[in-house]
């Protein structure tokens, strides 16, 4: 008998084919730090919201224990949910832009754990990529997108 096929976790982070409206706010996310960020070396930064729309950003430089990470993320879905303006049609993004290759680092991990345990505690789905100016991936699950040349469209 063939093994049934399982149904993706929600904590298994994102999985192709991704639907067009979460692909096009994240391509909006590294366009946006492309743009934005033109130094080879810069801060890290945690952005919680819709890249091009309402965000929060915070600098991350500094903030070392979990505790303290699941309080920033927990008062930034707090402060998304109570902003001025229509509510937001999809759950809020967090994406944490750095400079470097995206493979898994410490820091990305760090932010997961804590962006994961204040969504956890809200009873909010998680949806969390790690930016550079070239691209995006899931450090859940490896799912990523890369472009050579990104440009306004």
């Amino acid at each position: 008998m063939p093994p049934e096929p399982s149904t993706p976790r929600p904590d298994a982070g994102l999985l192709d084919p991704l639907p067009t409206r979460l692909r096009r706010a994240l391509r909006r996310a590294v366009l946006d730090h492309a743009s934005a960020e033109r130094r080879q070396v810069y801060p890290a930064l945690l952005h919680l919201g819709h890249p091009g729309a309402r965000e929060g950003v915070v600098p991350v430089a500094g903030i070392g224990d979990h505790s303290l990470r699941t309080d920033v993320v927990a008062a930034m879905l707090a402060r998304h949910h109570r902003g001025t303006g229509p509510p937001p049609v999809a759950a809020p993004l967090v994406w944490l832009t750095r400079p470097g290759d995206l493979d898994l680092q410490d820091l990305d991990a760090a932010w997961l754990a804590a962006a994961w345990a204040a969504h956890a505690e809200r009873g909010a789905p998680l949806t969390m990529v790690v930016v550079n100016r070239h691209g995006w991936r899931d450090p859940r699950s490896g799912t990523a997108q890369h472009w050579v040349r990104l440009r306004r469209r």
